[in-house]
């Protein structure tokens, strides 16, 4: 047959046939993976080889009592897969992540460990909660929840630490415990991928009486205004805001924490500079972006208007929370520039 008029021949076929076989392959791993994972643990090893050392003697001797005790250890080992069992099933857990992570400081994680479960408590249970590393997914928390009501939850947290700026991508959890017996460790996988964005690293930043002093390799001046607005209202607190902006009777009133809303018309304005353009990838461009950073949570907390310039990009002056997440996320991802390139406005 001739393959010009053969529709069934030729390369696109060919490629929807491996890509219907890759689907099916993926779909039979997916079934025939065990939905909980068991391995033994020390204890459990030794357990095993007294049961096989029992279980040898019995039937070399035949006597009835090697019998019963090898069958009241066998019970042992299904009594414990099903109690394991119970403690596992029905397991949820949600994440509670901060507004803002920094590196190279812990920021507080809640985990929600939830038992859907009607009747049945869980016990003993761990919740790790796992990221993807350049060295492969690794644990940044772990926490522990001794007893879990039925149909209620427990509320534990962690410390997330990273070591770098930038995207760090969660992948989910793995919760495994070692209830009732500590003979072996099952464990269950749940995922829940999300992407968090880690700000680069802040240094305490005291504000100099004379602005415009170069700092590293970041520069500050600002612009002609007074520090200090007029009072336009009260609004609730947002992160960024300074704590001295704080209502305290307000606050104390309405039960949450309320802030002054001051005008920023005639706020000082603070231009922080990074190099980028002659800068190369390492330590001392992490170092400059670091202060960069300081510079920023700096000035913003101290109620000024703050804009970033780079040897490429330049964010306009403002202030307020939102702004200070642009330009965190802007230096949580920036580069060193290539070469003789102009300069742009960020989007």
């Amino acid at each position: 047959m001739d393959p010009a008029r053969n529709r069934r021949s030729g390369p696109r076929s060919a490629l929807s046939g491996l890509a219907r076989l890759h689907f099916w392959l993926r779909t039979l791993r997916r079934w025939l993976r065990p939905p909980r994972r068991l391995s033994p643990t020390r204890a459990g090893w030794a357990f095993f080889a007294i049961t096989f050392g029992v279980g040898f003697a019995a039937l070399n001797t035949g006597n009835n009592l090697l019998y019963l005790v090898l069958a009241l250890m066998l019970s042992f080992l299904v009594l414990s897969g099903v109690l394991s069992e119970s403690a596992l099933r029905g397991i949820a857990v949600r994440r509670r992540l901060p507004h803002e992570v920094f590196a190279e400081a812990p920021a507080p994680v809640a985990l929600e460990i939830h038992n859907l479960q009607r009747r049945v408590p869980a016990f003993a249970v761990w919740v790790e909660d796992r990221a993807r590393t350049p060295a492969g997914p690794r644990s940044v928390g772990r926490v522990f929840a001794l007893r879990i009501a039925p149909q209620a939850h427990e509320l534990r947290s962690y410390g997330l630490r990273s070591d770098r700026r930038g995207p760090l991508e969660l992948l989910g959890f793995r919760v495994f415990t070692r209830f009732p017996f500590g003979l072996f460790v099952k464990s269950l996988e749940i995922r829940d991928a999300i992407e968090v964005l880690v700000y680069p690293a802040v240094e305490a930043v005291v504000a100099p009486p004379s602005i415009g002093a170069a700092h590293r390799g970041g520069e500050s001046r600002t612009g002609p205004g007074a520090a200090v607005g007029d009072v336009a209202g009260l609004r609730p607190f947002a992160p960024g805001d300074p704590a001295r902006r704080i209502h305290w009777r307000a606050s104390l009133r309405s039960g949450e924490l309320v802030v002054r809303d001051v005008e920023t018309e005639h706020a000082a304005e603070v231009e922080v500079r990074l190099r980028t353009g002659d800068a190369e990838p390492g330590s001392p461009f992490e170092r400059l972006v670091a202060w960069a950073a300081s510079e920023v949570v700096c000035w913003l907390d101290a109620g000024g208007r703050v804009s970033l310039r780079t040897d490429r990009y330049r964010v306009e002056a403002d202030s307020g929370s939102r702004h200070r997440a642009r330009l965190l996320s802007f230096l949580a991802r920036v580069e060193p520039d290539v070469p003789d390139v102009p300069e742009a406005e960020l989007p």
